[in-house]
Parts: structure tokens; C-alpha cells; sequence
């Protein structure tokens, strides 16, 4: 295949355990393959338009290099939540990014991220036809959310997924250790769609007896009646743990977490920054019932905790990244690479590429199906969907007894 330029690649959103395992599939297929000049946006395409990139060749130089990359979480390129305006000929900011672009001869771009990293690589291939400009424009799927759309998951969720679940079995033990009646409340990222949530759900096994209750976003929250379902397990059991979605919302909408604050702030996108959910329902619970309470937070840990790496999970955020490539150098653009799983016994996942445009801003929930009737449980299904994506480990390169990072420096 004939190569037309040069790469650039970028990483956007929160970042995960894996997202640099796409970054390091990118650069070693497209220098695999020829490509003479592999470019990276330091933070985005908000840091691009302010002239930060860097020649990737420069900072990784071996495969240990990639292999440490591959294990090093976070963004290693540095990350943004930036929205790009509608693209309409003339606009200030396009016309400063095909500029740059220009200027460094690319032909290939590629943006790591989740949702609103795929709307930007539909707005940029939108412009991009719009100027008649040569350049490939495509989406690397990644969000420890699980809800970009098409995807049968993202890279990230699994080991986000592996960390909920092993931690969960770890509150669960701890619980046990005192003859006394308490309430453990984990709260885990989750907006509008409860795929992280619903992982503690995998911690039950013969050697755990996993959570009590698991409220998902998708299922209307009611604070009476968890009260209710608090005290009524609290007559066969002392220690109880529950899992909740920090977006889980009432009837009317309102977020549980605002029952306790008024969430003012809001991000790039005009997203509400949630917390505080597991703190109001555990004050509930002490308030009512009189037992001990206490709310955990998961918080950034879910998405940073390399050592508990699926290598499933790492093994496909590589492949995703090459996939990537190997598609724009077949001359795609506007697409977003995509996990077909072809089996679940043994399982198997094949990578393709889908229109973005069919998959930017929509969000995948969790099916009504796979969460019981009661609303306060996922069923098989779901646990046989995502325990194929925990498997396995990755050994970590220590280095003085913990494990060693790649960091790029200015």
C-alpha cells in the first residue's frame, strides 16, 4: 500500500490502564509499515492547536520502550476534554488545525478516546470532505465506561472491570471481621450507563459472597425503598455491601448525589461532575437504621490501576491501535475500529471498522434484560458477558520493588 504522509496521533478523555497500549499498537504498525514521521499531541487537539507535539520516535526507541509503554497507565501524551465547534467552512479553529497538519505532512490521524473523542473525529473527517483534504481521519475506541456504541466493549473496561471486582471481594472480607451490623456502600463511575457498576457483581464465587445489591443508572433510584431492602437483609446478615453507579438518579432525574450538594460544576462538554451519592445514602442509612455506615469511592483508581491489568484487556488496546492504522493506510476515513466477538466459548474478538458517525453520542447502556426485575441486580447475562474480559495478567517490569512507568519529558 502506498503511505501519504505522515502519522499523528492524539489521546483524549479520561485516560485508563490500557489507552497507551493503543498508543504503542499505533506506533509500532505504522512504523512497521513504513510510515516516515509518527507525531503525538501532547494534550489533545486542544494542545495541538496551541503548537504542542512531539516526534514519538524521539522519546520511545526500543521495544522494551513499547513494552513499558504498553504497561504504563494514564495518557501518555497527555489528555483534554476539548469540543470542537461545528464544522463549517471558514471556522478559525479548523482552519488552524488542517494548517498544522499541513505543515507536518500528515496523512493519517488518529484520536484514542471514548465518546466525545469520536465526535471529534467525525467533525474533523466532516471538514476534511468539506476542503477536499486527503487526510484520514480515525477513531481508536477507549473508555473504561464501556458505552461507545457498535463496539462489543471498549478497550479499558476489562481491567477497570478486573480492579472493581477484585477490590469488591476485598470489602467484602473486611466486613466480616466484626460481630457488629454494618452498611459498606461502594460507589463507582457511572453516569448515565452502569457497565462498571455492574462488575462488582463478578467478586461472588466459592470464596466470596459478593454484594448484596447493585444500582445501576439505568434503573430508576429509590432512597425509601432501599432503606426498606437494607433493613430487610439486615435480618439474616450483619455486614452488607453495596454497589451503586454515581449517576444513579430518581424518578424525576435528579442525581441521587444531588440530594447532598448542588453540583454546580461541569466539564468541557456540559457534564455534571458527580460525587458524594455513596456519602448521602450512607448518612441515610445511619440516620434511619441507626447501624454503621460508611461510603467508598472508587474514584480515579478504577482507571489507573495498571497492576491489576487484564491481559485481555491490554492485548486488544494494541490491536485496536494497529487496527487502526492498518485501516487508514487502506485509504478509511471517518471510521472507528470496533470489537466483533466471533465466540464467548472459548472467546474470541475479532477488530473491524464501523461509520463514526453512527457511533458518536451514542450512548451504550446496560441492557433493562440484564439487570433483575427489582432493579437491584444484574442477571448471568451480564456477568457471561464481561468475565471473559478479566482474564488473565500481565507481569508488571518492576523496578526497586515497584512497577516501572515510561514518562515523557518535556
Amino acid at each position: 500500500m502506498e503511505i501519504k504522509g505522515n502519522v499523528i496521533v492524539g489521546q483524549s478523555g479520561g485516560p485508563t490502564a490500557v489507552i497507551n497500549s493503543s498508543l504503542a499498537g499505533v506506533y509500532k504498525t505504522a512504523k512497521d509499515k513504513g510510515v516516515k514521521k509518527i507525531y503525538g499531541m501532547r494534550n489533545g487537539v486542544e494542545g495541538f492547536l496551541k503548537g504542542k507535539y512531539v516526534d514519538i520516535s524521539e522519546h520511545i526507541k526500543s521495544d522494551m520502550d513499547i513494552e513499558l509503554l504498553k504497561r504504563t497507565p494514564s495518557s501518555f501524551l497527555g489528555s483534554c476534554r476539548f469540543k470542537l465547534p461545528e464544522p463549517v467552512l471558514g471556522n478559525e479553529t479548523f482552519e488552524a488545525l488542517f494548517k498544522r497538519l499541513n505543515e507536518l505532512e500528515i496523512g493519517y490521524f488518529f484520536y484514542i478516546g471514548g465518546n466525545d473523542s469520536m465526535d471529534t473525529i467525525k467533525k474533523l473527517s466532516d471538514y476534511a470532505q468539506l476542503i477536499a483534504s486527503d487526510i484520514k481521519f480515525i477513531g481508536i475506541p477507549k473508555t473504561i465506561d464501556n458505552d461507545l456504541d457498535i463496539t462489543d466493549h471498549t478497550p479499558g473496561y476489562g481491567s477497570a472491570a478486573k480492579y472493581i471486582a477484585s477490590v469488591t471481594k476485598e470489602v467484602v472480607r473486611d466486613g466480616l471481621v466484626y460481630d457488629m451490623e454494618s452498611v459498606t456502600i461502594l460507589e463507582i463511575m457511572g453516569r448515565n450507563a452502569g457497565w462498571l457498576t455492574a462488575a462488582a457483581a463478578l467478586a461472588k464465587g466459592c470464596d466470596c459472597e459478593g454484594v448484596d445489591l447493585v444500582y445501576l443508572p439505568e434503573v430508576a433510584f429509590d432512597v425509601d425503598k432501599f432503606i426498606e431492602k437494607i433493613r430487610e437483609l439486615q435480618k439474616t446478615k450483619k455486614s452488607i455491601v453495596v454497589a451503586i453507579s454515581e449517576g444513579i438518579c430518581l424518578e424525576d432525574g435528579t442525581y441521587v448525589a444531588e440530594l447532598s450538594s448542588q453540583l454546580g460544576n461541569t466539564d468541557a462538554f456540559g457534564h455534571k461532575i458527580l460525587t458524594g451519592a455513596g456519602r448521602y445514602l450512607a448518612n441515610a442509612i445511619t440516620s434511619k437504621i441507626g447501624c454503621k455506615a460508611r461510603a467508598i469511592e472508587f474514584n480515579t483508581l478504577q482507571r489507573c490501576a495498571a497492576h491489576m491489568v487484564s491481559r485481555v484487556d491490554i492485548t486488544e488496546a494494541f490491536q485496536v491501535g494497529g487496527a487502526g492504522v492498518t485501516a487508514a493506510l487502506e485509504g478509511k476515513t471517518g471510521q472507528m475500529v470496533i470489537l466483533k466477538r466471533v465466540s464467548s466459548e472459548p472467546y474470541m474478538c475479532v477488530t473491524d471498522v464501523y461509520d463514526v458517525h453512527k457511533i458518536a453520542n451514542v450512548e451504550k447502556k446496560v441492557p433493562r434484560e440484564w439487570i433483575n426485575e427489582e432493579g437491584n441486580g444484574v442477571t448471568e447475562a451480564l456477568i457471561s458477558y464481561v468475565k471473559p474480559l478479566i482474564q488473565a495478567e500481565l507481569t508488571q517490569i518492576i523496578v526497586d520493588g515497584l512497577p516501572h512507568h515510561i514518562v515523557l519529558n518535556d
